[in-house]
């Protein structure tokens, strides 16, 4: 019986090849924008869960109270991790993070900087399971001169050769003995190093901090089995206040593995989302997209249905069961879903490089895992079901004697459900171009806000090695040998937020103020380097002032929040660090941080506070080549064992927009994908109207009807269903869009014009899809299709 039903079902597909492609065409493109997608989707929501112990283990994040809400602080104090395995039973280890990106790694004739590492206690490789290719032991960071790296360090530093007992030197001061190898981290960790080194190597160099009113770590904390994690929460909330002796300062609490990647974000100290709406978003799109292929099927299934209506009839009245015929056309539709499966997965190897630098992460089919093959033989069938099963049930519901009497007529009402499932498809396209539209606006809106300073021919540069050393030299050299018209140290680039800052004192302070101000440094030329726009005094100048050791400019907003009519020579004091502070200039409010944020207040201290960049403006009267060249040069002149490395400025302000810019290409093809397969349906949907209407066309040309007027007759209901399917879609849209909107300060307004294009497109490519087939059959001969029986 089987075999029979396949056989029919494949002469079926064979007699009817055009439906039959468009049929195959849109599942296969569906199945693989779903495959994509669930192979993107399984990689976010796995993020951290192949650690043995991801259900016992916790972040610490610290709260405080900022401008009357409450802000969670995902870095911690450096002895907070000890103390709560010294004070609390329910905790079996814990373990700190501090990572560092600045050493230059040297092995045999290898030399690498720039590299991600980390600082960790011992107990952090038995807390996370990143699995070794190789150890030494079960303690590998145990002693002070030991190093653990990853298999593409390895790699790197020794080629094909066992790294394992291998030497690195690290800035060519300590040499460290590689205790483990790790696998490859996978792509669906937070974690990003490539090496880790003893905690004991940070308190050697005198990189450690025991005041507890600094955070500048991560502390991860295991917990005993069937600990109660809110009783826990309680007890630890205080510890900083309790050690520390300060009252007003933060509180803690525990932050659950499952959560870190995709609830990471807080509102007024509660998780309220995050990463997880962008899979919801696009689990829901893709979803649809698999669904409008469906809809095609089911759409072209029926609309055949007076043409199958006989064989109904016939087969009926042979003595075949309902059962039996539903049996025959779900055999159809789950043929055509396997073969629309098959090219569905060459669709998707294909694309997979493609998709991966879309999303930024390194996915691939995963051939050899069965579980992969079941899924994927349960998801054709699902799919196959879906659309199939409405077909199947109407088609074997027509009566033999009305269909053989040759009374039967499909369901064409005002409002039948193959029109409702048009306009369904169309609603759901228009969202997608509407989306798209409104998220490249405010990627465009917030590229081209006036960010308060030059980024072109600028350069930064990080204190490796010896350049804090030779600072002065070095920009003595790039000055005198034409290579940079103005040269500055600062806390960090110009385009990010130095630190936070908490405490300020100044006169006429409000006593309620509990806001932040964001901190950043520079010792000379700030203003001349970076092109800053001084609205009030000077720029600190240390060359020319030495008392601006201890000067300060603020920014627009930092005069606004502190309330200074007059802000030059203003006293500033920061307790915590006795020292005293005096306004000599204020510059125009720049963008720091997020081009989609506002400004905060800023305050940019002289050279008593600490430095880690330099900032580098290059004259133009070279290519910025031969800048570059000439560059590198000096600083291998000072700074010989480390690599010239450097961040172009107007680069690291594009990267900001990466997140938003991987979200509109997603949309855009989403909405691609949504068009051409419900143009798929259309398609095939004006070829049967055309060929069920031929003899109507016909007459109409004999009596006179030009090519014009029969395609405006046979387009017009169409155009209604688009029409309509705009209608719904618009306040849709435009709810969607706004509710998005909302997470950014910095927005563009939605104007009405991204409706009417929406529209407009949707209008024409449904116009130019229907044209082709009704064109093609007003333009037949009436003779023979009046001669057609």
């Amino acid at each position: 019986m089987i075999r029979n039903h396949l056989k029919i079902a494949w002469r079926s597909l064979l007699s009817t090849k055009r439906f039959s492609i468009i049929n195959i065409s849109g599942l296969a493109v569906g199945m693989a924008a779903a495959g994509l997608v669930f192979l993107w989707l399984q990689n976010e929501v796995s993020f951290d869960k192949f650690h043995e112990h991801k259900d016992r283990l916790y972040e610490v994040q610290g709260l405080t109270a900022v401008d009357g809400s409450q802000i969670v602080i995902n870095q911690t104090e450096q002895p907070l991790g000890p103390a709560l395995k010294k004070d609390f039973g329910e905790v079996e280890s814990t373990a700190r993070f501090a990572g560092v990106s600045s050493f230059l790694l040297t092995a045999g004739d290898k030399r690498f900087t720039g590299i991600n590492g980390g600082f960790v206690d011992p107990a952090f490789l038995r807390m996370f399971s990143f699995p070794a290719v190789s150890e030494t032991n079960k303690e590998p960071l145990k002693q002070i001169n030991s190093i653990v790296i990853t298999e593409e360090l390895a790699e790197k530093l020794f080629g094909k050769e066992d790294a394992l007992n291998k030497v690195i030197r690290i800035d060519s001061v300590d040499y460290f003995q590689v205790t483990a190898v790790l696998k490859h981290l996978p792509s669906n960790t937070r974690f990003d190093f490539d090496y880790l080194l003893p905690w004991d190597y940070l308190h050697k160099i005198g990189w450690n901090n025991d005041s507890w009113l600094s955070n500048n770590v991560s502390t991860f904390v295991l917990l005993k089995p069937n600990a109660n994690v809110a009783a826990f929460n309680d007890k630890i909330a205080g510890i900083a206040r309790r050690y520390s002796g300060n009252p007003e300062i933060w509180t803690h609490f525990l932050f659950p593995l499952e959560q870190w990647h995709l609830y990471a974000v807080f509102k007024n100290g509660k998780p309220s989302g995050g990463r997880i709406e962008v899979v919801q978003l696009f689990a829901i799109v893709v979803i649809l997209i698999l669904l409008i292929a469906c809809i095609n099927f089911v759409n072209l299934s029926t609309a055949k249905s007076e043409k199958r209506a006989k064989e109904v009839g016939v087969r009926k009245v042979a003595g075949a069961g309902k059962g039996m015929l539903i049996a025959q056309f779900m055999t159809e539709a789950l043929l055509m879903s396997f073969i629309a499966g098959a090219i569905a997965l060459v669709i998707v190897h294909q694309a997979m490089p493609y998709f991966n630098q879309l999303v930024n992460v390194p996915l691939s089919i995963p051939y050899g895992n069965t579980g992969f093959w079941v899924s994927a033989l349960g998801f054709i069938l699902i799919t196959g079901l879906l659309a199939g099963s409405y077909p199947a049930f109407y088609l074997s519901a027509f009566k033999p004697v009305s269909v053989l009497k040759g009374g039967f007529r499909g369901r064409e009402g005002i409002l039948s459900p193959r029109k409702v499932l048009v306009i369904f498809q169309f609603t759901f396209a228009v969202i997608l171009i509407i989306s798209t539209i409104v998220i490249r606006n405010q990627i465009r809106y917030a590229q081209e806000r006036e960010t308060g300073y030059s980024r072109s021919n600028l350069i930064n540069v990080n204190f490796d090695g010896d350049i804090a050393k030779h600072y002065a030299l070095i920009r003595h050299d790039l000055i005198s040998e034409g290579i940079a018209s103005s040269v500055t140290k600062t806390m960090s680039a110009i385009t990010e937020r130095g630190s936070n800052m908490w405490g300020l004192d100044w006169e006429g302070k409000q006593p309620d103020f509990s806001g932040t101000i964001a901190l950043f440094s520079a010792d000379a030329d700030l203003v001349k380097t970076v092109g800053l726009q001084l609205k009030a005094g000077r720029d600190i100048d240390i060359n020319r002032y030495p008392a601006d050791s201890f000067a300060v400019m603020l920014n627009e907003t930092a005069v606004k929040v502190m309330g200074f009519k007059d802000p030059i020579g203003q006293i500033i004091r920061e307790p915590g660090a006795n020292k005293n502070w005096k306004v000599v200039g204020v510059v125009k409010d720049y963008v720091i941080g997020s081009s989609y944020g506002t400004v905060p207040p800023v305050v940019i201290e002289g050279p008593a506070s600490w430095f880690n960049t330099m900032h580098i403006r290059f004259t133009t009267s070279r290519s910025v080549a031969e800048n570059l060249k000439k560059a590198e040069e000096i600083f291998n002149r000072y700074n010989p064992n480390y690599p010239f490395n450097y961040q172009f400025t107007d680069q690291q302000y594009a990267r900001m927009f990466d997140a938003e810019q991987r979200t509109q290409a997603l949309a855009g093809l989403s909405a691609a994908l949504a068009i051409f397969i419900s143009c798929l349906g259309l398609l095939g949907l004006s070829a049967y109207v055309a060929e069920r209407r031929v003899k109507e066309i016909g007459v109409r040309k004999a009596l006179g009807a030009s090519v014009l007027n029969i395609t405006g007759l046979l387009t017009f209901d169409f155009m209604k269903l688009v029409a309509a399917a705009v209608v719904i879609a618009v306040p849709i849209g435009w709810w969607a869009m706004n509710s998005w909107l909302e997470h950014f300060e910095y927005k563009v307004s939605i104007n009405w014009l991204v409706f009417v294009f929406a529209g407009l497109l949707a209008i024409s490519i449904t116009l130019l899809t229907v044209s082709y087939e009704v064109i093609r059959a007003a333009m037949v001969n009436p003779v023979k299709s009046l001669k057609r029986e």
